[in-house]
């Protein structure tokens, strides 16, 4: 298996509310650069404290109404699949956080299916009706959108998304989107994209905080394997860029491509 992906860069942010402020800060930035150049951005979001936490942040920016969220996609690395609007899921917290004070198209906002849904409690069904509301927005030949910019949140055990180490769902090169089962954290059915699709993303950020984080972010940054632990294998194709607190940096060896440290 060959991984191709850029090289991970490295911030360091003094403690996680920083962080939070300054991934917030840091993707109105990123979406503003990206509508300037074209029609629509396509932006994955990610759950966890330190995801939900930076869209919180967003919601405070002034500079957020520089952004014209009509024209942004947003999708989901993954979802616990249960009922919609269980505060346990993704989306939800997205929407309490941020969402619901945007001015959104709806028909952009592509929440992975719920438990209650058309599929009901199929979770194999519910992953291939994401996977073909992926493929419609697609280019030509492709099966997964270009993503200008996907968020990970990394797990003590370096899980991102719902790929968790030595899992079933990492061994998958087929499908965009995965179905998994037995989930090692709760609850224990999820819906997840494959490493295959996180690589359609130009840019993957890694966003992280807490010691007890350390150690996986070391493992990821020091050249694991993503079968071992997942968060290695967040690559995007044009950058690949690690966001963290002082806690979770504090095991990484010296030599990383380390951009600042504030």
């Amino acid at each position: 298996m060959t991984v191709r992906g850029a090289t991970p860069e490295l911030i360091v942010h003094r403690d996680a509310p920083l962080l939070a402020a300054a991934v917030a800060a840091r993707l109105v930035t990123k979406l503003v650069d990206v509508l300037a150049a074209k029609d629509e951005a396509h932006l994955v979001l990610t759950g966890g404290t330190v995801g939900i936490g930076s869209l919180a942040a967003v919601a405070e920016l002034p500079a957020r109404v520089a952004v014209d969220w009509r024209r942004v996609h947003l999708w989901w690395g993954d979802e616990r699949f249960l009922p919609a609007g269980d505060k346990e899921r993704n989306d939800t917290q997205a929407r309490d956080a941020l969402l619901d004070q945007l001015d959104l198209d709806p028909d952009r906002v592509h929440a992975m299916p719920a438990t209650d849904g058309p599929d009901g409690a199929n979770a194999e069904a519910a992953a291939e009706r994401y996977a073909a509301e992926l493929a419609r927005h697609a280019p030509h030949g492709a099966d997964v959108p270009e993503f200008d910019l996907s968020l990970f949140g990394m797990g003590p055990d370096g899980h991102i998304a719902s790929l968790f180490p030595e899992h079933p769902g990492v061994y998958e090169e087929g499908p965009s989107v995965i179905a998994v089962h037995n989930s090692p954290k709760p609850p224990p059915n999820r819906l997840s994209l494959t490493f295959r699709a996180i690589e359609g993303s130009r840019e993957v950020w890694v966003v992280a905080a807490g010691a007890e984080k350390a150690a996986a972010a070391h493992m990821a940054l020091s050249g694991a394997g993503r079968v071992q632990v997942p968060a290695a294998g967040a690559l995007g194709r044009v950058r690949t860029l690690w966001l963290l607190d002082r806690a979770c940096a504090s095991e990484l060896p010296p030599g990383l491509n380390r951009i600042a440290s504030p």
